[in-house]
């Protein structure tokens, strides 16, 4: 018996729309990032990007547990000398909630080659509004 090994014409992606209203950051986090490395998929290979599409909407309501709200921190350096900038967690959810979420997946993807076009094919919303309503032909996931 031989394995059958899965190749780039196989791989059929689909869309997955995830609501993260009232939800917990870290554990919507982890199911967005299973989701964009394809680990749900019976086809799944290391070695391949066989991932789907997730949209991701009301990030501007998802919640953290305990102290988090006040002790996460944000890190950014523009590159020059004193160019350090931090923010936590309630601030920027108030400025801009799609880097909240952003950077809790981006954490949780395997740092290779196959992370940036993963990263692409993650599309987040602040709000219910969504722009890819058609790619779900009126079946909610």
């Amino acid at each position: 018996m031989k394995t059958q090994t899965t190749k780039l014409s196989e791989i059929k992606r689909q869309w997955h729309l995830v609501d993260v209203d009232k939800q917990v950051l870290g554990r919507v986090a982890s199911d967005i990032a299973q989701k964009l490395i394809g680990k749900h998929k019976t086809i799944f290979v290391s070695h391949l990007d066989c991932a789907d599409y997730v949209v991701v909407v009301n990030a501007a309501n998802v919640k953290v547990t305990g102290r988090k709200s006040t002790q996460k921190v944000y890190h950014r350096h523009s590159n020059y000398p004193g160019g350090h900038k931090e923010n936590i967690f309630e601030k920027q959810i108030l400025k801009d909630p799609t880097k909240v979420i952003e950077s809790a997946v981006k954490n949780m993807l395997p740092k290779n080659k196959l992370r940036a076009p993963r990263l692409k094919r993650l599309k987040i919303f602040a709000d219910a509004n969504h722009i890819y309503s058609d790619k779900f032909n009126n079946k909610e996931n």
